[in-house]
């Protein structure tokens, strides 16, 4: 009986020490902290879910307002001034994407060639830290600006046409009567 607790016992040891981790085929990535989606994203200017904050609090962004347009029944002038928001955000976020992804792989470097200090480290997370939060701040601010272009009925439907509201009010105070 002891012998069979004991062989169950090292079986689930072995199991538990060559389980696969999920960082398995990682090691391969150039910039070993950011995944082929997000480094794409970086380089495209996209938000990576980076102003959920906005958008699922009432704020549209510019992008997910031109695909809408038609639907949101966007003037020829609320049209093109929510692209001119678009263009102008993708003009702030390309730079601080293409910044980020080189601080993230300078860092990623100096992990790899074991010349890593506390005090490189503590430099370079805060660089990273800054331009995330630059670029954050990029995509938040063009949410802003988007509401304020359209009227209080879109700002109703625009939820509901994402799929995420109901047609109950949800605009900005700055709509609200």
């Amino acid at each position: 009986m002891k012998s069979i607790a004991a062989t169950i016992g090292l079986s689930l040891v072995a199991s538990v020490a060559f389980a696969k981790s999920p960082y398995v085929g990682l090691q391969t990535r150039p910039i070993k902290a950011l995944s082929e989606q997000q480094v794409a994203d970086l380089k495209e200017g996209r938000g990576m879910g980076l102003a959920l904050t906005a958008e699922l609090n009432g704020y549209p962004g510019p992008a997910h307002v031109l695909e809408l347009a038609d639907q949101l029944g966007l003037s020829a002038e609320q049209k093109a001034r929510v692209q001119n928001l678009f263009d102008a955000m993708k003009a702030e976020a390309l730079p601080l994407g293409a910044k980020l992804l080189d601080q993230e792989a300078a860092l990623d470097r100096q992990f790899a060639d074991r010349s890593i200090t506390p005090e490189s480290l503590k430099g370079q997370t805060d660089l990273i830290g800054v331009t995330q939060a630059e670029l954050r701040n990029t995509h938040l601010k063009y949410h802003l600006r988007t509401a304020q272009i359209l009227t209080p009925d879109q700002m109703q439907r625009y939820p509901v046409l994402r799929g995420y509201g109901s047609a109950a009010p949800t605009q900005p105070r700055h709509h609200m009567q």
